[in-house]
């Protein structure tokens, strides 16, 4: 029984020793969380003699290190194996030992998740999180996201589980492009992948998604597709505030770049039939622009001489031929 004690105090004195810092309060491991270094745990036995709740910090290699027992590969168990080990050692100093190992601090799955997320920074797995958990721990895509989201893995963490994934350059990494649209709206789960240990993934900006509402409209301006492919014209509409008081509908027109950016395509909507359900609704992609014209007399031919589409919209607003 005094051996039984003496083990116990020396415990208690090794774990106050490998504390680095205080705990910040016990958090229960998912089944099956596997350890690694740097993660803190505190080891409590459960025969009459509490060794105390300090962390114990697993070093760098793996190992922690407690008397009697010596030196234990952590590492690579998870808790529950953990506690089976350090009980299996102390059979030969305590008859029938119960062991609990409690994870205080998740230090050694981290994730890195950065570009337009609510919380960009560093996140810690705690045991199997797919990419869509992963992104709700960020907070989420802000308004501004772009309309896609990439992740990069160590190799030797495996390649990702993706038909578009490859190699980077450098051999040492497999990388893949993903539309977040569909993560977030769960129209591809084989998409939702398990994120990785030191993955790192990246939500793209959308700063240059716009689309723009003009005319003869309440609120024209630019509006941010934000993780969306396209919007449509009446939901594009209504960011605008729906129709001016003077507005044509039936004469609107979409005018899109072509992919030499110096000419555009003109394509006429009306948006009466739209409404009415007669039409089908188009879907306004980046840099589009809607104009809504008034019941004047000019036409859109007059405003459209300009060369590119973006000056051509700011000619016609300064001339007054669409407000």
């Amino acid at each position: 029984m005094r051996l039984i004690a003496s083990c116990c105090v020396a415990l208690v004195a090794i774990a106050g020793a490998s504390a680095q810092q205080p705990p910040a309060g016990n958090a229960a491991a998912p089944s099956g969380y596997v350890l690694g270094p740097d993660d803190q745990i505190a080891i409590r036995a459960f025969d009459g003699f509490d060794i105390g709740d300090k962390p114990v910090l697993i070093g760098t290699n793996g190992n922690i290190t407690l008397p009697l027992i010596g030196r234990v590969k952590a590492a690579g168990l998870t808790v529950e194996q953990l506690e089976t080990e350090l009980a299996s050692r102390l059979k030969a100093y305590v008859q029938e030992p119960q062991i609990s190992v409690t994870v205080t601090e998740f230090r050694s799955q981290p994730v890195s998740v950065f570009g337009a997320v609510a919380t960009p920074g560093v996140v810690q797995l705690r045991g199997h999180k797919t990419l869509y958990e992963v992104l709700s721990m960020a907070g989420g895509p802000r308004e501004t996201a772009g309309a896609t989201v990439s992740i990069i893995r160590l190799l030797e963490n495996g390649p990702i589980p993706l038909p578009t994934a490859g190699p980077d350059p450098t051999g040492r990494y497999s990388s893949a492009e993903l539309d977040i649209q569909e993560i977030l709206d769960g129209k591809h789960p084989a998409a939702n992948i398990e994120i990785k240990p030191h993955d790192v993934i990246s939500v793209s900006q959308g700063n240059a998604r716009m689309v723009y509402v003009v005319g003869d409209v309440q609120r024209a301006g630019a509006f941010n597709l934000g993780s969306q492919q396209t919007i449509s014209v009446l939901s594009a509409l209504s960011l605008a505030g729906g129709f001016g008081r003077t507005a044509k509908p039936e004469k609107a027109r979409i005018f899109r770049p072509a992919p030499d950016r110096q000419k555009h395509e003109e394509i006429a909507v009306d948006i009466k039939q739209i409404l009415a359900g007669k039409a089908e609704d188009i879907g306004l992609r980046p840099e589009d622009v809607l104009v809504v014209p008034t019941s004047g007399s000019k036409s859109f031919a007059t405003f459209m001489g300009s060369g590119t589409l973006a000056a051509a919209v700011s000619a016609a607003i300064y001339a007054g031929i669409i407000r």
